[in-house]
């Protein structure tokens, strides 16, 4: 069966490392809301005379944000209905909120979620210091607005639960403080593809 995973989770959480290494380990299709939307965002938040580079602020998230998610599921969907299973990464914070979201993305290249299996990875850490010790390393210019706004940005680090009508087996939360391990990879890949 058809496979769409989510690789959810806060900035600095490691959930790209994570779901490119099962896309590796794998050959799934890999879709990255950060690498999508970036050419659109920079263009958008240029021409409206913004930083090209804020990915977190409330007008970038009105003039941007669910562009990315529509640009991301529908390359995302598109190869749903091909066959070809996607790893699909965001923080999908509004999206996990509503029950019905996924089947109604689902039923929009008509498919159920009886004829799809659905995986959801939520990545974590520890604390709320290693989120930031791991932001501050990547020395990103798109973290700008969330180091120097961190006592608002850190709410958005709280485990949320996922709301999808999905069952709890599907659903996997997962701590990625320490290393990346061949075991915990394939404790991860247990998870989404059983024994294939």
């Amino acid at each position: 069966m058809r496979k769409l995973i989510f690789v959810l989770g806060g900035a600095g959480a490691g959930k790209t490392t994570v779901a490119k290494a099962l896309a590796h380990t794998r050959r799934a299709a890999l879709f990255d809301m950060d690498t999508l939307l970036r050419p659109a965002a920079e263009a958008i938040m240029t021409q409206a005379g913004l930083d090209p580079n804020d990915r977190d602020s409330a007008t970038y998230k009105r003039l941007c944000r669910d562009l990315g998610y529509r640009i991301t599921m529908d390359a995302a969907l598109e190869n749903i209905a091909i066959g070809t299973d996607a790893i699909v990464i965001g923080p999908f914070t509004q999206e996990t909120e509503d029950p019905l979201w996924l089947e109604n993305e689902l039923a929009a290249i008509g498919a159920t979620m009886n004829e799809v299996e659905v995986k959801v990875v939520v990545v974590h850490l520890q604390d709320e210091q290693l989120y930031q010790q791991r932001i501050e390393a990547r020395s990103s210019v798109l973290d700008r607005w969330k180091l120097d706004n961190w006592s608002q940005f850190r709410r958005s680090l709280t485990r949320r639960e996922i709301k999808w009508n999905l069952a709890t087996d599907s659903i996997l939360y997962f701590d990625n403080s320490g290393m990346l391990s061949e075991e915990r990879l394939t404790m991860l890949e247990r998870f989404i593809y059983g024994n294939e």
